[in-house]
């Protein structure tokens, strides 16, 4: 529909409105910046623990949450969709006789959650028939009541929608104004509202914010019926709306004419840009395959770490316990401490606590503090993302803090913390570190990806390539993608820029687990060289 017609039904009332299962229910819009009633939550928790200890269970957790999600989406001067969804309840975590069991309600009584309580006691008796050994716990602190909240200046839950389709349909006009043939942009704002509490003598409470604004922008060729598509640049961010309407100090303008942004984005700026890339992706030649040294820009190394370091980190991926979604690991244990992953300047570190991250917290959903430690150090594996369940494993004395779940109604288990590769330590600009290639190229940008089922073997596209000759941008090429063994890419990086360049990228809906959940999640690096990276053509290929 157009504006005029959008805001001429009244507001966002739930009529009408498309909304999918892990949405809960339909809301009006004015719903999601109403909080929880904070003095419910306390009984409610305490009614679930006491009737799990009489009920025999030596641990419990009680997760009440109340997830908001809203997604507006608009297609040139369109408005496509809105999506106002509130979901909320408890879920009850019980170990009895040593196994584990778990029940969920949606009624928000201490009767209900007592009642589920009883009922995730006696399914863990059931399961601790069949057990081979008992869960054991690693410790987790007694808090007591704590808080924690993500640093928002703006509550993107507050701002009307009718501003965010301003936004939208402006940064649409803009593509389309710059050349753009099509252009379709999306919000994705969402707040989870969490609080747990624990036999362990824990009470915490969190407020997560959320955001991303991805777009598409389409160039079409009439003449010949080609075209081409640039996604937008921006990362999702842990933030509220501040990030789309704060100062842009944190803006790179890079080679290739292309701006990257930090911990603010200028949508409309890179939707211009974007269709003026699209078009001349029209044009330009397609790339001669061979082995390229590869400058690899933070919007696209970002999903080369999350598939290729992030998973096949993850401890139940490398104990075979999770094979879902590209598979399990090459990792093994006996690697730890002494496989070369990468050259001696790969440092990759996780993250729970890092400012503006998709995956900051303060406390995990077993109620462990977050924290930082490093998965590979100085290019030798050193370290997995570990619950508080697998961290005797290896060898621990306290969780990684890595448990989450993506609603109250599932159970918490072993995610991905933000993953990230340590800037250089010597100065090094971009401008820099492409002067010293030769033959390369230079990529921005998610594309499409492969991977194999040990996240061994993989492939990766971008959205943009430019040629390096001579240590100078040649201009842009296509139809490129780069295909690795993950050891040997990694032990192939030569330098990485310095701190000043470091971004973050990430995935706002990375899936795991069967039945299947979604977490968000950031990785940070600087630029980075790969040196003699096979790159092939994939318009050839097909």
């Amino acid at each position: 529909m157009k504006r005029r017609d959008f805001i001429a039904l009244g507001g966002l009332g739930a009529a009408g409105v498309l909304v999918p299962g892990w949405f809960g229910r339909a809301v009006a819009a004015e719903v999601l910046a109403t909080p929880l009633d904070a003095a419910m939550k306390k009984p409610l928790a305490d009614a679930g623990l006491q009737a799990a200890r009489d009920a025999g269970a030596s641990y419990c957790d009680v997760r009440i949450g109340r997830y908001l999600r809203q997604y507006v989406m608009t297609r040139e001067d369109r408005v496509e969709n809105v999506v106002n969804g509130e979901s909320i309840g408890a879920g009850i975590r019980v170990i009895v006789d040593g196994a584990w069991g778990f029940a969920a309600t949606n009624t928000l009584t201490t009767q209900a959650v007592a009642d589920a309580a009883r009922q995730a006691a006696a399914i863990a008796r059931a399961n601790a028939r069949l057990q081979v050994e008992p869960v054991r716990l690693a410790p987790a602190p007694a808090l007591g009541e704590v808080a924690w909240r993500t640093p928002v200046v703006r509550n993107g839950m507050e701002v009307p929608v009718e501003e965010k389709v301003d936004l939208l349909l402006g940064v649409n006009a803009a593509a389309m104004g710059a050349g753009a043939s099509f252009v379709s942009s999306r919000m994705f704002v969402i707040n989870e509202q969490k609080y747990f509490a624990s036999t362990d003598g824990s009470y915490i409470d969190q407020d997560v914010h959320r955001i991303w604004v991805p777009f598409t922008v389409t160039a079409i060729d009439k003449a010949s019926g080609k075209f081409r598509t640039r996604d937008g640049l921006s990362a999702p961010m842990g933030m509220g709306y501040e990030y789309l309407d704060g100062d842009r100090s944190q803006r790179f303008e890079l080679p290739g004419g292309v701006v990257a942004y930090g911990r603010s984005y200028d949508m409309r700026e890179d939707a211009i840009a974007a269709a003026r890339q699209a078009q001349e992706k029209l044009r330009a030649p397609s790339v001669q395959p061979g082995k390229y040294d590869l400058v690899v820009d933070p919007s696209n190394l970002f999903l080369t770490i999350h598939e290729n370091v992030g998973h096949p980190l993850e401890l139940d991926r490398v104990l075979g316990y999770e094979a879902n979604y590209a598979g399990t690991s090459f990792a093994t244990l006996d690697k730890r401490g002494s496989y070369q992953w990468g050259s001696d300047i790969v440092t990759l570190f996780a993250d729970r606590t890092r400012p503006g991250s998709l995956g900051a917290v303060g406390y995990d959903d077993e109620g462990v503090p977050t924290k930082q430690w490093d998965l590979v150090r100085d290019g030798i594996l050193v370290d997995y993302q570990a619950t508080r369940d697998q961290a005797h494993i290896l060898g621990k004395t306290e969780s990684d803090g890595c448990s989450y779940a993506d609603s109250w109604s599932s159970v918490q288990f072993q995610r991905m913390p933000n993953v990230s590769l340590a800037p250089g330590k010597a100065p090094l600009t971009v401008d820099q570190m492409i002067a010293g290639v030769d033959r390369g190229l230079y990529v921005h940008g998610r594309g499409s990806y492969s991977i194999d089922q040990q996240r061994y073997n993989s492939q990766f596209g971008g959205q943009l390539f430019f040629e390096i000759r001579n240590g100078e941008i040649a201009g842009m090429v296509e139809d490129a993608a780069y295909q690795i063994r993950t050891p040997e890419f990694w032990n192939a990086c030569s330098a990485i820029c310095d701190e000043r360049d470091f971004r973050l990228g990430g995935s706002f809906f990375d899936g795991k687990g069967q039945p299947g959940q979604v977490s968000a999640v950031s990785h940070g690096s600087a630029t980075t060289r790969f040196d003699g990276i096979n790159i092939i053509n994939t318009a050839r290929s097909l």
